[in-house]
């Protein structure tokens, strides 16, 4: 009985091992068609904020919805939007002000086909679907800032984990589109997705005035914990191989530090900071728009300038906005008045109704394309936030060397 049981094991073995050798065989041939070079016009390429833009994705503001009233959304917004979240949480922004923000985009997108860029558009998708996973109950947003969830780092793109439950399924709007980036030649990283349960958030954050959040950023206290990996794209801004991020309201020190080792060796990842009551997201206060330039938000002075300073680096400071205080900004503040999209080193677009910092630019040689997104303004972003650059023509350089 012992023999025939080892004939066969041994049998049975020779068989596994033939049928191994068999499939390494076939996955090897597989994989000479997996591996084939990056093709040379791989149509994503941006290493930083003032490249000539070539591609780029725009967001959409059909089906918008006002995210739940959750710790995480109460952490990010301004008191006296807190009773518009309470009441129409999970339900759509009201149907007027989306009309508007919908041709404001559209005649965006216009103006940047009339300029030379190529324009996609993520899918309309229905944001108030209400959604389950094991550690928590939701509906979505919107897909209508790229910016907030993809990162383009030479010809990679990197969806972000995101923050926000609300937010959870919004990588599904952009899916088609990166397939195809994939298909033609294109790196595609989507980091750890998150659980977002409630151990990610603090649930007891004290916040009741702007003082408190103050103290509370001042002391490095945040709504997210650093229970697992979490951050925005918006957080991060590059200039070549460094690339600038800050610790925020939806951006952990874990998440940064899964950036810093996904991005080493060839990507320096640099933490600054900010003396700011609501930090969420970097392009309104900290804006790199060409080599040795630089957009400084005044109301939220950097800690670490003199880091820009000593690298011969010009910092600008933007006029204050002009942005009337009775127009909603549920989930920004005026400030998107810097959050500008440059189409290269003497081309900028900028908000129609800012004239002051139209001057500014203009004083500095570059020239305004100017566009009206006030109403678009209200779903929480300017043009930088509102657009995702996908192909700049240039290359990759330190500027800090």
């Amino acid at each position: 009985k012992l023999g025939k049981v080892f004939t066969g094991w041994v049998q049975r073995s020779f068989q596994s091992t033939q049928a191994a050798a068999a499939s390494q065989n076939t996955c090897a041939a597989d994989d000479n068609k997996a591996t084939s070079p990056v093709p040379k016009d791989c149509p994503v390429c941006s290493y930083n904020e003032w490249d000539p833009l070539e591609e780029v994705i725009v967001g959409r503001a059909e089906n918008a919805c006002v995210p739940p009233f959750s710790v995480e959304v109460k952490a990010n917004t301004y008191e006296k939007y807190w009773g518009f979240y309470q009441k129409f949480g999970g339900q759509s922004f009201p149907k007027d002000h989306l009309k508007k923000a919908v041709a404001e985009i559209e005649e965006m997108c216009n103006i940047l086909k009339g300029e030379g860029v190529i324009v996609k558009r993520p899918e309309p998708i229905d944001w108030s679907v209400k959604y389950k996973t094991p550690d928590f109950e939701s509906t979505g947003m919107y897909a209508a800032m790229p910016r907030d969830i993809l990162l383009v780092v030479g010809n990679e793109i990197i969806e972000a984990p995101m923050a926000w439950r609300a937010r959870f399924f919004e990588y599904r709007a952009y899916r088609r589109i990166i397939k195809d980036y994939f298909n033609c030649g294109a790196k595609w990283t989507t980091a750890p997705k998150p659980t977002m349960a409630d151990d990610l958030y603090d649930q007891d954050y004290p916040i009741h005035s702007v003082e408190d959040r103050h103290k509370l950023a001042a002391q490095g206290k945040f709504v997210t914990t650093e229970f697992e990996p979490c951050f925005d794209a918006a957080d991060f801004i590059r200039a070549g191989r460094d690339i600038f991020v800050q610790r925020s309201q939806v951006t952990n020190y874990m998440g940064i530090e899964w950036m810093r080792r996904h991005l080493a060796p060839d990507y320096r990842v640099h933490i600054i900071s900010f003396k700011d009551p609501n930090p969420m997201h970097i392009d309104a206060t900290f804006n790199i728009i060409g080599p040795g330039l630089v957009l400084s938000n005044p109301d939220r002075p950097c800690h670490q300038i003199e880091l820009f300073k000593k690298a011969g680096w010009t910092v600008i400071r933007p006029p204050v906005p002009l942005i009337p205080d009775d127009h909603p900004l549920w989930m920004s503040s005026k400030w998107l008045s810097m959050n500008v999209l440059m189409l290269d080193e003497k081309r900028v677009m900028v908000d129609a109704n800012e004239t002051s910092i139209q001057k500014m630019f203009e004083n500095l040689g570059i020239s305004t394309i100017k566009v009206n997104i006030r109403h678009a303004n209200s779903l929480g972003g300017g043009f930088h936030c509102w657009t995702c650059d996908i192909r700049r023509r240039g290359t990759l350089q330190s500027y800090f060397d």
